[in-house]
């Protein structure tokens, strides 16, 4: 066994490290090509991760809101803006009322003996969602604000349903 001038022998360092004293440009050792082979991953692997993806994508697809926004919160938002309009008709001392179409709702003021779009946040004229559809009709406060004539609307888009009852007291409730 021959020894280095420090006095340790070569066959020590190959049997501590395999691939010492080994030319790097040779082909790789039997072994090192099987495991070469083993690399990367099965198909069963991979169908099984595209599984997992599948399903993850469609409870995501399934858990999102829909766009147009819920159905009974467009009813609260119609009835927030009809309570503020018989709330500006006891404040300002003029009729106010609010006039729904297949489109949407607009708040209208009695001023000088005709009726004037109130073009003012929070009661301009606003639109239905896509695919909401009501009844068309009328409700006037008066400056005491009691409604004449109570009036009941009916929100609907697809299979949904919610009832806003306008009652003569000037009380306003959304049924679900």
């Amino acid at each position: 066994m021959p020894i280095s001038a420090t006095g340790n022998s070569r066959r020590d360092d190959r049997d501590r490290y395999p691939g010492a004293g080994r030319d790097p440009w040779a082909p790789p050792l039997a072994g090192a090509q099987r495991q070469g082979c083993e690399r990367g991953f099965t198909l069963i692997e991979l169908m099984v991760v595209l599984a997992i993806v599948g399903v993850m994508s469609a409870v995501v697809v399934l858990a999102l809101p829909d766009p147009r926004g819920r159905l009974v919160d467009e009813a609260e938002r119609f009835a927030a803006r009809t309570v503020a309009a018989r709330d500006n008709a006891i404040i300002s001392a003029h009729a106010t009322r609010v006039a729904v179409d297949t489109d949407g709702y607009r708040f209208e003021e009695r001023r000088g003996g005709n009726w004037q779009t109130i073009a003012e946040k929070p009661l301009k004229r606003v639109n239905w969602a896509e695919g909401t559809r009501a009844s068309t009709m009328h409700v006037q406060f008066d400056p005491t604000g009691l409604a004449a004539p109570p009036a009941n609307i009916t929100l609907q888009r697809g299979d949904e349903r919610v009832d806003i009852a306008i009652g003569a007291d000037g009380g306003i409730h959304v049924g679900r």
